[in-house]
């Protein structure tokens, strides 16, 4: 026990949970350009995160008479995905598909969309209590927050949906 209130059993587990912190975050954001199709930036990434989790896995197995080792080891694997994932999310890197359905201002809104230059394709439909419109609009994912708060302005109660594509033959995009 004397052990684990050494600094260097500390010193090593900090170690350990700042590779492990980088090694994730690097292999979450590589996952993410890999998807999208970024293959370069998906190579640096994946060469820089297994050359830090050959270091960090070495680390641990080589001194496994020592629990903080696989602590740090744990809790960076975990805290790594969070900060990767947070990365992610403020490059807002890509398109999304929104689709908005409204029951009564579809047609309103869309041009509401489309004067704010977004490519909006309006399809009718029937839903449960009758006609309405569907809204189909493919946008920068920096952009969501702002068509979001556009659509909810309009019709609180409009629906909306979204799912991450990948362009294969570019039409309308705002970029």
């Amino acid at each position: 026990m004397e052990f684990l209130l050494s600094p260097a059993a500390w010193i090593g587990a900090l170690t350990i949970f700042s590779m492990r912190v980088s090694d994730m975050t690097m292999d979450t954001l590589r996952m993410l350009f890999v998807m999208r199709g970024r293959k370069g930036i998906a190579w640096v990434l994946g060469f820089f995160q297994s050359a830090i989790y050959v270091l960090a896995i070495t680390s641990v197995l080589s001194h496994l008479n020592n629990p903080l080792n696989v602590i740090g080891y744990a809790a960076g694997f975990a805290t790594g995905n969070v900060i990767g994932m947070l990365i992610e999310e403020r490059l807002a890197i890509g398109h999304i598909h929104l689709r908005i359905i409204s029951p009564r201002l579809g047609v309103a809104m869309a041009q509401t969309l489309r004067d704010k230059g977004y490519g909006v394709t309006e399809i009718p439909a029937r839903g449960k209590d009758g006609m309405v419109s569907v809204l189909s609009v493919s946008v920068l994912r920096k952009d969501v927050p702002h068509v979001q708060k556009l659509v909810h302005e309009q019709d609180p109660e409009a629906f909306m949906t979204s799912e991450d594509v990948r362009t294969v033959r570019h039409g309308y995009w705002r970029a």
